[in-house]
């Protein structure tokens, strides 16, 4: 029986703990959505709170410590950010939320190229806000990720289950070479690095390959 709830919007990432006595708790989210054929939105929050009862005795709520929300309007395929906008909801001191407008100058960089990096430089440490920059760390690479999801869109639906977007490289996609170093798969002396260098096939990942089988569909050889 469907409870109308939607996972993908509702469930968690952790563990069952329900042994465990919490003192904190730290909630990144990150979402993108498709805005245009040739813009997306990328919205993440961070929240940090602390369970009912732990400051006030008898207080049935938790409370909230910092929540902070990012929305960067994103240029695709360049994943140039277009618009940044930071809102502080929660924060300890009345001063925290004049950095705001500080973050406007993310707007014109590429959140793929050496986004990261920049992010530092700009905002690190007296020149930002902890949570805020440490957040923008965590949104950078769902840029890079939902540019698979963004060309998948554009795929109309078959009458069967099939996979939507195809794993087979073309001549000239170098777009992997924006991944080099950038974990062990992907060192230069590393497996992924190794097949995309001599011009493979991708190969069909191991989540899609798993979700595949449970639709009867035939993906070939693992890579």
């Amino acid at each position: 029986m469907s409870t109308g709830i939607d996972p993908f919007l509702s469930d968690s990432i952790l563990p069952d703990d329900a042994e465990l006595t919490p003192l904190h708790e730290r909630e990144y989210r990150v979402r993108s959505y498709r805005l245009s054929p040739d813009r997306v939105l990328i919205r993440g929050a961070v929240r940090d709170q602390k369970p009912p009862g732990l400051y006030i005795s008898h207080d049935p709520d938790p409370i909230t410590v910092h929540h902070m929300v990012v929305d960067l309007e994103v240029e695709f395929p360049s994943l140039e950010i277009e618009r940044a906008e930071v809102t502080f909801n929660t924060f300890p001191h009345t001063t925290c939320s004049v950095i705001t407008d500080h973050y406007k100058k993310l707007e014109g960089l590429s959140i793929a190229r050496g986004f990261s990096n920049k992010v530092r430089e700009l905002f690190g440490g007296p020149r930002g806000c902890t949570h805020t920059t440490a957040l923008l760390l965590a949104m950078g690479p769902v840029a890079v990720q939902c540019s698979w999801s963004m060309r998948t869109f554009e795929v109309p639906d078959s009458d069967e289950p099939e996979l939507k977007l195809g794993f087979n490289r073309e001549p000239d996609d170098d777009s992997w070479k924006m991944n080099t170093n950038t974990c062990h798969e992907w060192a230069e002396d590393g497996p992924a690095y190794e097949r995309a260098a001599s011009g493979m096939s991708w190969g069909v990942p191991v989540f899609m390959r798993e979700r595949a089988e449970k639709f009867g569909i035939e993906v070939g050889d693992p890579q």
